[in-house]
């Protein structure tokens, strides 16, 4: 047979307090705790932890050092010479040319010749890339200048 449960309005008619616990509960203002972050560093804790962990903290409010370098995009000399072998990089003449706006390092081994263009490189990658008959060209950057000129 069919249990009929009686609905939750049902259940709370004349009851006082409707579910609110004490009958000084949901009276005022003062069962509110606070209006808006009220309380954010003591008694609402928990609830920032869990919704916004980022909010106090130096860190979590997007924090930037600006003493820190730029970021650039990494690429080694051996992985240049495979995009050059899988012919993905355009020839010009007898020499591919790849333009890379980053750093390139310097572990692998290349042999066929190669005109890089990048930001920077180290000096390892700079021999390797000359020792197979290509050549690099260092780029200037937008605020970048001052290491290109030293």
């Amino acid at each position: 047979m069919v249990r009929r449960v009686k609905s939750k309005y049902k259940k709370y008619l004349g009851s006082r307090t409707f579910g609110g616990g004490n009958a000084k509960n949901r009276r005022g203002k003062g069962s509110r705790g606070g209006k808006g972050y009220a309380g954010a560093h003591k008694h609402r804790w928990g609830w920032i932890l869990k919704h916004e962990p980022d909010h106090f903290g130096k860190r979590g409010k997007g924090f930037i050092n600006k003493n820190a370098s730029p970021k650039l995009d990494v690429i080694n000399v051996g992985d240049i010479a495979d995009l050059a072998t899988a012919g993905k990089i355009e020839k010009s003449g007898n020499m591919f040319v790849f333009n890379f706006p980053g750093k390139i390092l310097g572990a692998g081994s290349i042999s066929v010749p190669v005109h890089v263009k990048a930001v920077t490189a180290t000096e390892s990658a700079k021999k390797k890339i000359e020792s197979a008959g290509g050549k690099l060209e260092l780029q200037v950057q937008p605020g970048n200048e001052t290491e290109l000129a030293e």
